[in-house]
């Protein structure tokens, strides 16, 4: 147990802190150049979350559960922090105090992924490590979102005159969106039971729409980094929302192997 605690928590961080500085170098990126102080925290959070990944290499598998522990609330402190800063970006841009081209739905995206780090770091040091059947709707709630909102920006973000791949994008976007609706329903239904076989239909479905939305993100990625597409995209933030993608089907698989295992 005391393992799988170390290695849950050092993957967490591993993926969550990258995002996060990731999301500072592109919340400062959206900026205007006369909004100094916003783009100097940006900055500030991108050190921060700098050095948790140079922390994080001092610790492997074999690390104390209990320095693992201290440094999860000292990463939750960074999370929660930067949850703060996005939410204080986003409430001036809705009550129209800055101009900003960061998209209000973007910042609020960057947000909820902040608090869900943080969410799943205090769950971790309580000792959560095994999803139970509600666990298991609401994680896809939430990452359904995720991809929703992605097609969006890509969809946003690409050049008009690419018709096929912005076209492309709105059918996603369109089919997250059921997908999410779908989710919502079951978690409002609660079942139960972990072996359910509408758990498995559940991960089943979304397992195949996110392989399919990965590989346009991969495919949208590569395109950008050869100069092949016209687009106000960065190729990193591309990578990025490709990272988030492979992410969720990660947990797709640690979801069915779960289930997998109760009923054998």
């Amino acid at each position: 147990m005391t393992t799988t605690f170390v290695t849950q928590s050092l993957n967490e961080i591993r993926f969550w802190a990258r995002i996060m500085k990731e999301h500072a170098f592109f919340l400062s990126l959206g900026f205007t150049a006369d909004q100094t102080e916003l783009i100097q925290e940006a900055r500030q959070f991108i050190d921060v979350f700098e050095k948790i990944e140079e922390q994080l290499n001092e610790y492997n598998e074999r690390t104390d559960p209990e320095v693992i522990k201290r440094f999860n609330i000292q990463v939750f402190q960074a999370a929660v922090s930067i949850w703060a800063y996005k939410r204080k970006v986003l409430g001036l841009i809705l009550s129209c105090k800055i101009v900003s081209n960061n998209m209000p739905l973007l910042v609020d995206h960057t947000s909820r992924e902040a608090a869900y780090f943080a969410k799943r770091l205090k769950e971790l040091n309580e000792g959560k490590l095994k999803p139970l059947p509600e666990a298991i709707i609401k994680e896809n709630v939430f990452f359904l979102k995720i991809m929703a909102d992605h097609s969006k920006f890509i969809g946003h973000l690409l050049d008009p005159s690419e018709r096929k791949l912005v076209d492309q994008a709105r059918e996603f976007s369109n089919d997250f969106d059921q997908l999410l609706f779908q989710a919502q329903d079951l978690d409002h239904m609660r079942p139960q039971s972990e072996t359910t076989p509408l758990l498995d239909q559940l991960l089943d479905q979304n397992r195949v729409s996110v392989v399919s939305l990965r590989d346009f993100k991969k495919t949208a990625r590569d395109l950008i980094e050869a100069c092949k597409i016209k687009s106000t995209m960065p190729a990193l933030l591309a990578d990025h929302v490709y990272r988030e993608a492979d992410h969720f089907l990660e947990i797709i698989d640690a979801f069915d192997e779960h289930l997998t295992t109760l009923k054998n």
